[in-house]
Parts: structure tokens; C-alpha cells; sequence
């Protein structure tokens, strides 16, 4: 439990499931985690609960997200769902993204009797959630169901708002009269390589590959128009070695991909994808092209990607991040011919919200500055939260970082 960013009570709900109560196990869960469904199938266990549990002492952990997943969806197929009945405290708060943050904070703030509206930009509710976890790790309609659950519990939704454009944070506060501010907007701009050929036909950031196949619902082709370059019988590359590339490099295998490399410029041991995710991406068949790093994107002559030079990498002393610095190899350059590249290497703040408010203060990479522990931010009554504070993390840390925002914002409506 103390190892759960959200503060889960795992040994609470797993008494419950050893006594057949499922339906108790499962609202057991929510009162700390308003999205078990999801976070049964994604979240990674093995750093968080499971990774703590005494079992590992003499071989493996209880399976804790096996059994998260396996009583939310014993909620839903029998409907048996606990909803929380608290009276009304007149305060309304806006919150801005429907990702795990937004969606965290809103459950957790209208469980306090609290009015939720929560803002998203795109046509589709669930933020990353929705646009960047393919259908094979958490399908749709999961995602809707704990949304379903959420409005069934009074939160309100509005999509097609691009708040800082369509309305503004001091608009929300000033005029549509909102107590608090929640931003949970995410870290939505990726970043790019900036080698030589990044501009060919054929080359998408993970960002722009995810979102078409999901919300443009490229992988129920044939039935919907595929709004990518056909990938069907032709070699691909995912360059990064994240959960969003093996992601990346799994859907684009699901819409046909002959050949599937996955080009990371250090060891396995440095991945920052879960051993889970590497392990179903070897058993597909992906080839792992591990120490190796694309220098350049090459032109078959018309516009369009024909293959990567890349290089091969050997490992030198740690970086910043703790990891080793992966050096090139002097005159180890080859070409790997490849139709679409995918590449994952990370993702920025998307400024639109940072520029729109004055006074918000935000730090020299753009993100919105937040108190760690509170989730405040520079100016009173705006919280912030998720990717959009921390750039990009994992669904369970961003929902950790709502959990905490929604009880500042409580005190601070209760103060008030």
C-alpha cells in the first residue's frame, strides 16, 4: 500500500476476494482508485505494489493488478457498483484533460460532494488513456465504462474545449464563476531527432502514429478509411525503447507490418519499457536492434522514407540520468531499409495553456511548476497535475499526482 502512488489498500481488498465478496474488493479499490479497470491492465505493478510485496522475499508477488483487473470487471459484467452518496458543498471546480489525472481528480473531488466539469480538447474523453494505449493493452470500451461510471457519479464532461483557446483559465474562474482549476492537460507535443530526412512521407512522431490508429480508428481497417501510410507488408521501425514505442512498434505489427525492428541506442537493461511489454513484443516476433541509434532518414528519390543509416553504440559512463551514455562506434554505420519510422523518444509541454495564463509560472522546459505535494501552483486556486508538471510518467504517477490535487483543493474550497 505505502509503495501505491494512489495508496491503494491492497491487503484490504485482497482479504475481500479471499472471502468472495468481489463487489466489496471492488469498492474497496475505489475508494482509492477510480479507475481499477485501467489501471488492472497498465500500470506497472512490478515498481509500484508488487514490487514491495513480502511474497518476493521467497520467489514471485502476489499478483495485485491481476486481481485489480480481475474484480472491476466483475463490477461491471454484474453491475453491482457502489455509488457514493455525499451531500452537496455549492463548490464547482473545473478540471482541464480528461487523461488519469483529470479523471482521478474528478472522482475523487465529487466522492467530497463537490461539482466537477471536466474540459477536453479532442472528440474523445480518456487523453492519453484514449489516444496513446492501443486497443490490444486497454480496449475502448474499458475506458468508457469507467468514464460511464464517473458521470453515473455526477461528473460532468464537455469535449472540443481547447482551454487557453477556446476559453481561458481566468475566463473559467472570472467569468464562468469556477472555485478551483485543476490542469491535467498532459505533455502532448513529441519530440523530434532533428537528423537529416525527419521530414520524408512515411517518418510520424509515436504521438501522431497512436493518435490516428486509435481515435482515427485505423486499426478496425478495413471498416474505417486507415488515416495512416499503409504499413501492410512493408518493414517498420520504432526508434526509443519506452512503453509508447513497443506500443508503437506492436500496432504497427496489428496493421500488417512485415518486419518490426525496434531501434533503441542502449542495452535491454537501460529499457524503460516494462519487461512485461518487451517480453509480448519478443514473443510477436519484433527483431530488437539494441545498442544501435539512426544517424539519418533516407530517400527512396520522391519524398517518401526507403530506410535509416544508423550506428552502432557502446555504453560509456552514467549520464544524468543514471544511466550509461551510449557513445557510437567509429565506422560501424549500415542502412536498414525500412517504409515508416515511428519515433518515441519523449514529448514536451504543449504551451497553449502556460502562454494563456499569466502568472502561472512554468520552468525553463515549459512544464507548469507545482508544489510536489499539494499540486498548487503559482496562483491561488489553480492546481496542476500529471505530465503536464512532471513531462511524461506512467497513468498510476499521474493519477498519484491527482489524488493529491484533489485533497488540496478540497481544504482549500473548505476554507473558503
Amino acid at each position: 500500500m505505502t509503495h501505491c502512488p494512489v495508496g491503494v489498500k491492497v491487503q484490504e481488498f485482497v482479504d475481500l476476494i479471499v472471502a468472495g465478496d468481489f463487489a466489496a474488493a471492488a469498492a474497496k479499490i475505489r475508494e482509492d482508485n477510480v479507475l481499477p479497470a485501467i489501471t488492472g491492465r497498465v500500470c506497472p505493478q512490478e515498481d509500484h505494489c508488487e514490487g514491495s510485496c513480502v511474497l518476493t522475499k521467497k520467489g514471485e508477488s502476489l499478483g495485485i493488478g491481476y486481481l485489480e483487473r480481475f474484480v472491476a470487471d466483475y463490477e461491471q459484467s454484474t453491475g453491482i457498483v457502489h455509488m457514493p452518496t455525499v451531500p452537496p458543498t455549492g463548490k464547482r471546480v473545473a478540471v482541464v484533460g480528461s487523461g488519469p489525472a483529470g479523471l482521478t481528480v474528478a472522482g475523487d473531488l465529487v466522492q467530497r460532494g463537490h461539482a466537477v466539469r471536466v474540459f477536453e480538447a479532442l472528440h474523445e474523453l480518456g487523453g492519453v488513456l484514449t489516444y496513446g494505449i492501443p486497443e490490444f493493452r486497454l480496449p475502448k470500451n474499458i475506458i468508457k465504462q469507467q468514464i460511464d461510471y464517473l458521470r453515473a457519479t455526477g461528473v460532468e464532461f464537455e469535449t472540443n474545449v481547447v482551454v487557453g483557446k477556446t476559453v481561458t483559465i481566468d475566463e473559467l474562474m472570472q467569468e464562468e464563476g469556477y472555485d478551483a482549476v485543476f490542469i491535467g492537460a498532459g505533455a502532448g507535443a513529441p519530440l523530434f531527432m532533428n537528423i537529416p530526412g525527419e521530414h520524408l512521407n512515411g517518418v510520424y512522431s509515436a504521438n501522431e502514429f497512436l493518435t490516428r490508429v486509435n481515435l482515427m480508428k485505423a486499426y478496425k481497417f478495413p471498416d474505417y478509411d486507415e488515416p495512416i501510410v499503409s504499413v501492410r507488408g512493408k518493414d517498420v521501425a520504432v526508434i526509443g525503447g519506452g512503453n509508447t514505442a513497443l506500443d508503437s512498434i506492436r500496432t504497427a505489427l496489428r496493421l500488417g507490418a512485415r518486419k518490426a525492428y525496434v531501434i533503441y541506442r542502449r542495452s535491454e537493461a537501460e529499457m524503460p519499457a516494462r519487461a512485461e511489454e518487451v517480453r509480448h513484443a519478443r514473443q510477436e516476433g519484433i527483431d530488437f536492434q539494441l545498442l544501435t541509434n539512426p544517424t539519418e532518414f533516407l530517400s527512396d528519390g520522391n519524398g517518401w522514407l526507403a530506410g535509416m543509416r544508423c550506428v552502432r553504440m557502446e555504453l560509456g559512463e552514467p549520464d544524468a540520468s543514471g544511466r550509461r551514455r551510449p557513445v557510437p562506434i567509429a565506422g560501424s554505420e549500415f542502412d536498414l531499409p525500412v517504409s515508416v519510422a515511428i519515433i518515441s523518444v519523449g514529448t514536451s509541454a504543449n504551451p497553449v495553456i502556460q502562454r494563456s495564463s499569466p502568472g502561472l509560472a512554468t520552468d525553463k522546459r515549459g512544464y507548469i511548476q507545482a508544489d510536489p505535494e499539494t499540486q498548487r501552483t503559482s496562483r491561488k486556486g489553480i492546481f496542476a497535475g500529471g505530465d503536464i508538471v512532471t513531462g511524461s510518467a506512467t497513468v498510476i504517477l499521474a493519477m498519484g499526482a491527482g489524488r493529491r490535487a484533489a485533497q488540496s483543493i478540497h481544504e482549500y474550497l473548505m476554507k473558503g
